[in-house]
Order: C-alpha cells, then sequence, then structure tokens
C-alpha cells in the first residue's frame, strides 16, 4: 500500500531521510505517526541490514501502531512484531529481534532486554539501524526513555561505530516548567541533547496544516464558589479534633487543609512519626490524609462520593484496632458516619461544578452524532464522575453512553490492558460516545475525532493541555475547562496558554541557531550527562553498599513490629523481592488470592498478605517455578532500621544495602535437604 503524505508531512521527514537524527514536532492529530511509518519504509529499503525498533511509553500504543499504522504499510514485505508486558514473545526478545525487520515494544521492554545478559533475551543498541520514540518529550530526567537514549548519549561519546538514527515524536516538547524564554531554550537543547537530534517543524505547509487539525473554541466554564459547605465543614472540625489529639507541635507545620500542600504535609507528618516509632503521630497522619482526600473529592464531585471514601477506609480497618489511637480514630468516625451521612442527602449544597459540568454536556450532546472526552484528576475521579452521569437523568436524556478509561495496573481502580482495548473499540465503533478518563488518553490514542473535550479539576502543565486540547479535532469542536472561580485551574490553565507560546518561541531560536552553534550546545550538553550519569552509578553503588543486610531490619509501618532483616531479602530479575527466611510466616497471614490479566515465565501470583498484628498489607505470595511460595514484599510497607536511624522508602532501588539475587536450587535444598542431587565423596 502506498503512503501518501501531506505536503507539511513530506516537509519534516526531509532529515529523517537523510538518515539524519531529528524530532518531528506536529500538533496532536496532525500524523506524526503516519510520517514516521513512511521513514520506516524508505529506511527498510534503502538501509542494509536494516533493522527498526519503534519504542511507545504505553502499553495500548503497542497494538494501535501495529494494527493502524505500521502493518497495513508494511507487512507485505517486512517481517513485523509487535511486543508488550502481556507478549510471551518478550520472554525471547532477544530471538525476536534478530528474526525481524520492524519491532515495536513499551520502552521498557527494550531497556530490560539492554540489561538482560541471557543469549535469548539480550539486545544491543547498535543491533538496530533506526529507533523510532513516541511521544520523545518524555526523554528526561529518570525516564525509561532517557536511561536508554542515556546509554546512547555515553557510546556516541565514547566515539563508538553502529549507533541507530533516532526518530523522535512529539506534539509538544515543553518548557520544563520554566517561564523564561533563556530557560526554555535550555529545556528544549536538553531535549535535543538526550535524543541527539535536531528539532523539525513546518514552516512551509502552515496553512495545510491548520485545515488539517483545526483548533478548537475554548470555553472558560466558571462556577461559583459554594455559599456554605457544612459536610465540608463537618470535616474540617473533625480534623482539627484530631490535629488537637496529637502534641501541639506536630501540627504546627500542617498547612491548609483541603489542599495539596497540605497532602503533602501529613505525608511528610506520617514518616517522621514512622521514624520516631511514635504510632500516635503516624496514625493521626495517615487518617488525616483521608479526611484531606474526601475534602479534595467533595471539592470536585459529589458530597456522597467523599463520604464513601471515608467509609471504605474505615471499614477496612475495623477489626485491627491495636491501641488507644486506633479507638480514638475509629470512634470519631463512627460517632459522625450517621451526621455525614445526612449531610450528604442536601441537595442545596451539592458541587455547583457538577451543575455546569452538567450544562455544558446537554449543550454539546443535543447533536445525536456527538463524541467527547472528559479528562478528570484521578482515577477515583473517573468511577465518581461515571457513577454521576449514570445516575443523572438530564445527561441520560440526551443519550450519553459513558465509559472509563485510566491506565493499567493491577491497584483498585486501575483498568486490566484488555479492558483498556475494549473501551477504546467501543468508543471507536461508536458504543459509547463519552470518555471519562485520566491523562492516558491525552498522548497516541488514536480516537475518533471529538467535538467536545472537558477539563474538569484538573492541574497540569502545557504539554498535557495542548494534548487534551488537541483531541477535540472536528469541526467547530469545543474545548472547555470547568473550574471555580478565582482557583487554581484557572490560574494554571492560563499560564499553561502562555507556556505553550513559549514553547513554539523557544523551538523557533533553537532552530534559528546555526548548525555549528546548535552542535557546540548540543555536545556540551551531552558531556555534562554523561559526566553526571557516570558519577550517579558511582553513588548508587556506594549507597548500596553503605549497610551489611544483617545490620538493616525490616518493621511493619503499621505498628513497628520487627519481621525480618536485610539478610532475608532476596530479588528475583530485580523486579521482586521475597523474603526466603522460614520464620517469616509466623509474621503474615495470608487472604484472597490475587488475579493478574497477564502470565509471566516463571512465577504466577499468590495470595495477599498483611501484618499478622495490625493488618497493614505487605504484598503477596507468588509461586516460583510452579513449587516455591515465596512472599513478595512491598518496601513502602515497612521501615528500615540501620545503624544511622530508621527511613522509609518507596521503592527497592532505595534501599541503602545490597540485596543478593535469588537462588533456586539453594533455596529449595536449603527447605528440603531430601531434594540435594549432589553425591557424597
Amino acid at each position: 500500500m502506498e503512503i501518501n503524505l501531506r505536503p507539511y508531512q513530506e516537509e519534516v521527514v526531509q532529515t529523517a531521510l537523510k538518515g539524519e537524527n531529528s524530532i518531528i514536532w506536529l500538533p496532536t492529530g496532525g500524523g506524526k505517526t503516519r510520517a514516521a511509518v513512511y521513514v520506516t519504509k524508505k529506511h527498510l529499503e534503502t538501509k542494509t541490514n536494516a533493522k527498526v525498533a519503534v519504542l511507545v511509553n504505553k502499553v495500548h500504543l503497542v497494538d494501535q501502531h501495529y494494527e493502524k499504522e505500521f502493518r497495513p504499510y508494511l507487512e507485505k514485505k517486512y517481517k513485523i512484531v509487535a511486543i508488550s508486558g502481556d507478549s510471551d514473545e518478550k520472554d525471547f526478545f532477544g530471538n525476536v529481534v534478530r528474526k525481524s525487520d520492524l519491532v515495536i515494544c513499551t520502552a521498557q521492554i527494550l531497556e530490560n532486554a539492554l540489561t538482560n545478559m541471557e543469549e535469548d533475551k539480550h539486545v544491543e543498541l547498535t543491533d538496530f539501524t533506526l529507533l523510532v520514540i513516541d511521544e520523545c518529550h518524555h526523554t528526561h530526567k529518570d525516564n525509561v526513555y532517557n536511561k536508554i537514549m542515556g546509554r546512547y548519549v555515553e557510546m556516541k561519546v565514547r566515539k563508538e561505530n553502529n549507533l541507530p538514527q533516532i526518530l523522535g515524536l512529539t506534539a509538544s516538547p515543553g518548557t520544563g516548567r520554566n517561564r523564561t524564554l533563556d530557560k526554555a531554550v535550555e529545556h528544549v537543547l536538553q531535549i535535543c541533547a538526550n535524543l541527539d537530534s535536531a528539532i523539525v517543524s513546518t514552516k512551509n505547509s502552515l496553512p495545510v496544516l491548520q485545515s488539517v487539525v483545526p483548533k478548537p473554541r475554548k470555553i472558560y466554564d466558571i462556577v461559583e464558589k459554594r455559599d456554605k459547605d457544612p459536610f465540608g465543614d463537618h470535616l474540617k472540625l473533625m480534623m482539627s479534633m484530631i490535629h488537637e489529639f496529637m502534641p501541639s507541635e506536630a501540627s504546627l507545620s500542617l498547612r491548609e487543609v483541603g489542599t495539596q500542600d497540605y497532602e503533602a504535609d501529613v505525608v511528610e507528618l506520617e514518616k517522621k512519626g514512622v521514624q520516631k516509632e511514635n504510632r500516635l503521630i503516624a496514625q493521626c497522619a495517615l487518617h488525616l490524609r483521608q479526611y484531606n482526600d474526601a475534602l479534595l473529592i467533595n471539592d470536585t464531585v459529589r458530597m456522597v462520593d467523599a463520604f464513601r471514601v471515608l467509609s471504605e477506609f474505615y471499614n477496612s480497618r475495623q477489626y485491627n484496632l491495636l491501641d488507644g489511637t486506633d479507638f480514638f480514630l475509629q470512634g470519631l468516625f463512627e460517632e459522625n458516619r450517621v451526621e455525614l451521612w445526612q449531610l450528604t442527602s442536601d441537595a442545596r449544597y451539592e458541587n455547583p461544578k457538577l451543575a455546569r459540568l452538567q450544562q455544558t454536556m446537554v449543550e454539546q450532546f443535543k447533536d445525536q452524532d456527538s463524541r467527547g472526552i472528559l479528562f478528570a484528576k484521578t482515577r477515583r475521579g473517573t468511577h465518581c464522575l461515571f457513577d454521576w452521569v449514570n445516575s443523572n437523568p438530564e445527561l441520560q436524556r440526551v443519550n450519553i453512553r459513558a465509559g472509563i478509561l485510566t491506565g493499567a495496573g493491577t491497584g483498585a481502580n486501575h483498568m486490566t490492558q484488555r479492558g483498556q482495548k475494549d473501551t477504546i473499540k467501543t468508543f471507536r465503533d461508536g458504543g459509547l460516545n463519552l470518555l471519562i478518563s485520566t491523562s492516558v488518553a491525552e498522548e497516541g490514542l488514536d480516537i475518533p475525532e471529538c467535538n467536545v473535550v472537558v477539563r474538569y479539576g484538573l492541574l497540569t502543565n502545557e504539554i498535557a493541555q495542548q494534548q487534551a486540547s488537541g483531541r477535540a479535532r472536528a469541526l467547530n469542536s469545543v474545548y472547555s475547562v470547568v473550574a471555580e472561580k478565582g482557583g487554581r485551574e484557572i490560574r494554571r490553565e492560563l499560564t499553561n496558554e502562555y507556556l505553550e507560546k513559549l514553547t513554539a518561541q523557544a523551538i523557533d531560536r533553537v532552530q534559528s541557531m546555526t548548525p555549528r552553534e546548535f552542535r557546540r550546545k548540543i555536545s556540551e550538553l551531552q558531556h555534562t550527562a554523561v559526566m553526571i550519569l557516570i558519577q550517579a552509578e558511582r553513588n548508587m553503588k556506594e549507597k548500596k553498599t553503605r549497610y551489611n543486610p544483617t545490620q538493616v531490619q525490616l518493621q511493619c509501618r503499621g505498628c513497628f513490629t520487627p519481621v525480618c532483616c536485610g539478610a532475608d531479602i532476596r530479588h528475583i530479575e530485580n523486579s521482586h523481592h521475597v523474603n526466603i527466611s522460614p520464620h517469616f510466616e509466623t509474621y503474615y497471614k495470608a487472604g484472597g488470592k490475587v488475579f493478574l490479566e497477564r502470565s509471566f515465565e516463571d512465577w504466577e501470583p499468590g495470595r495477599v498478605i498483611h501484618c499478622n498484628h495490625c493488618g497493614k498489607d505487605w504484598g503477596m505470595e507468588i509461586k516460583f517455578k510452579k513449587v516455591a511460595i515465596l512472599p513478595c514484599l512491598k518496601i513502602k510497607s515497612f521501615s528500615l532500621n540501620t545503624p544511622r536511624g530508621k527511613f522509609t522508602h518507596k521503592q527497592w532501588k532505595d534501599a541503602e544495602f545490597q540485596v543478593e539475587e535469588f537462588d533456586f536450587i539453594q533455596y529449595m535444598t536449603s527447605r528440603f535437604p531430601d531434594l540435594n542431587l549432589e553425591n557424597d565423596d
């Protein structure tokens, strides 16, 4: 099948067709991926021993790029494979790459293959002749794209040969949160340096691009603040009682309740309570965060949604009360449960933003062919809005058929990858006409042209704003921002409009540099990045050997019970951290079985595990090689007691001791001596 490009697409692929590294900058809906297919086709046709990898940052984009873009144009002549976390091919990635002309995969799968030295799985960057990097503005800091490109840049600085050509795709590199032109230019140059690429855009075909990607009409749907909020006020009263229950110095540093700032403060307060083994402070902070979440939900959706969140939290804890702190906190909620529930049923005090959102949706969906996306901040928020839409008579009258689209995962409110695919397909086919989505729908998804996009209670950056507005691609489409008068959302939206213009100015400044000046700046940034990378690796090695594993004691974060030491922990493929001590099972109780959508090569999920003493969630059991039952632990459920004090971590990589690799044979023979197959001398 022939690939026909529009004039602006032909213009932006010229650098890539010369074999030079480039970043294609086109707006959402401008056809970046189609341009990449064209470049890939020409590359495969003209490059000796060509091998291409297309990298994406979200699982659902693997199949989309394969089915909608690359396969229709390339499958007749070339061997194409799409690989994601639920593909069996990922376990033999090296073999698959060697037998294929083109692989489409998540960046994490390539990163895993670069670090895994098993022959069937391992690849080198030099095995490829072209890397296509989708949504390449993520190539910075600790993002997996930047880990891959960090290797590339280091190899380039060391003057190694046979590096692949790079083709990046982005709707906006952004300004890196910078608000001055000079700093925005520095950010764009850093992205170019990280990708070892020049940034290209259309100069001669702007009218054609603007006709293909019309800008939606932007509407600010401003809402007056609630006159009265008795439900919210009652929550604040309960929070003040918890403040009074704590030592006075603990609550001095807390900022205004019902804000993200307050959430950050109580998160830090809980850590301090754990580090000082002060359970009163740690538990009060944990509960205050739940109340603050409820206030934020009350500010965004319905009072009943906020009440349910608190009610579910306290229902889950009622059988794990250890001391006076637990009895006080549980009792406070139980004493106020009925009054809170009664307040939720008073329609006079319902959230005015929802009334404004209803008005906007009814206006836009009078046309039976309307399609829209409603962007919400959190997964929980999407579920609350979904319930609201389905129980709202006015919205049902205009035949709104809503579905939820959130990120894939295994936690509460996560979707399975299959669920994502099914929802997108149903929306594409017309079975749904409204997606209620988190930011997962902002990037890359091949979603039918929408005539209405609504951002509801969102604080994001200029990149996300451009991508969201780019989803409103139908003629005469509307991009609505529903927000409170004088609120942070409006200020952020206006700031993002300024930053969007600043991004364009920064790119223009970069493109105006002489080739010599551009190369000099890129070279300086790359040499600096390599030095930082080398030093960071040294620091990490030093950090990992700071303590002997026997010096580190793991304590339950909920009750401070010592449960094991660092020497009991082993890692499996650097991702699962398991306890191999035969005594550890006395410290936990197992619950229901964990079900995961995908299967894994050497292990399968078992039951969830909780602290025997306080009920704290610790992780799950895994069955390794179908015989070994191993408790797999979440480090955030524990505090680590070390010679220099007590610490909490979000990820195992932050632990300051070396974790040995799990040895299956050694484990089985130590547990079951009769399995020892070694002959006696």
